[in-house]
């Protein structure tokens, strides 16, 4: 059983041929809206190849918040420590020109609403679970309290460290699976964002501060992996097409979360979310593009028959 602690939030699309500038008002605007938030996308994935998931977030009284709860029940997530605050749901509005480039504003709303009182009502939920998934678009004490709580019972934790920042040193500690790209490995590590560092460098660099296992994601090119004993790359799965990238980086935590939840040895738990994330990024939109246990099954096998020819 998981028990996730993280974000809900709604995205808020506009595509245009250009952003307007200051005052000006264009006409040309094609609109749509998703479920998002790191949180309820990896919980979605884990839920859809099979784990039992209960999540932990927080969403306002309000048509978004309705939707999210109709989106976990759909799903057969455990919703029963949602918080429901005043606070509008978490929205991120995102303007997207004929280029692709986009310009994003997100209001973090009921989130910023979560407490360490929360984490401490939804105890008993994780003591009872063989695995704790954590992100970070919530605040840093409400994760910290988590993964802390966690430890505490002896229950294994997942930390996917995005939105990335620096994580205080009492929490390293804490965390057992530790699932960074290279980016974020760059900011939990204080370097700047285009600082240049072999992947092994960065590796190396976390194991530094991490005794857990380290899983840096390495979009095309697979992963990095290291166990504490051993460094080893899993390649990646060829997708059938990239059409949407977005979400495929939940999509592979999910994965990798219900891979270990089900007991699947480390290798073969990256190579299923490698898979799943490859799966993903064939499909427009997030949730449409996380895959069932037989969609996956079916690609995975396409995969290796096309790769035996």
């Amino acid at each position: 059983m998981i028990t996730l602690v993280g974000s809900y939030g709604v995205g808020l699309t506009m595509r245009s041929a250009r952003i307007p500038v200051a005052g000006e008002t264009i006409s040309d605007g094609s609109f749509s809206s998703s479920h998002g938030g790191k949180g309820s996308n990896q919980a979605v994935a884990a839920a859809r190849l099979g784990s039992s998931v209960s999540i932990l977030t927080a969403v306002g009284r309000d048509e978004f918040g309705d939707s999210a709860l109709d989106l976990w029940r759909a799903e057969g997530i455990g919703v029963d420590a949602v918080v429901r605050t005043d606070s509008p749901t978490m929205v991120g509005v995102i303007l997207v020109d004929g280029d692709g480039e986009n310009r994003i504003v997100i209001a973090p709303g009921a989130l910023d609403d979560l407490t360490r009182d929360h984490v401490s009502s939804f105890e008993p939920a994780i003591a009872a679970s063989d695995l704790l998934v954590v992100s970070l678009e919530i605040p840093l004490e409400v994760a910290a309290a988590a993964l802390e709580t966690a430890h505490r019972h002896g229950v294994r934790t997942l930390l996917n460290p995005a939105p990335a920042q620096r994580i205080p040193a009492e929490v390293w500690p804490w965390i057992d699976v530790l699932t960074p790209n290279a980016s974020e490995a760059r900011t939990m590590l204080g370097l700047a964002p285009d600082a240049t560092a072999a992947d092994d460098e960065l590796v190396d660099r976390l194991r530094e501060v991490c005794e857990g296992v380290i899983v840096m994601t390495l979009g095309s090119a697979g992963a990095l992996v290291d166990d504490g004993e051993r460094r080893y790359r899993v390649d990646p799965v060829p997708p059938r097409a990239v059409v949407d990238t977005t979400g495929a980086g939940d999509t592979f935590t999910g994965a990798l979360a219900h891979a270990l939840d089900q007991g699947k040895e480390l290798p073969a738990a990256v190579r299923l979310a490698a898979a799943a994330g490859a799966y993903a990024v064939g499909i427009a939109e997030v949730i449409p593009s996380i895959p069932h246990t037989e969609e996956l099954d079916a690609f995975m096998n396409a995969s290796v028959q096309a790769g035996a020819r």
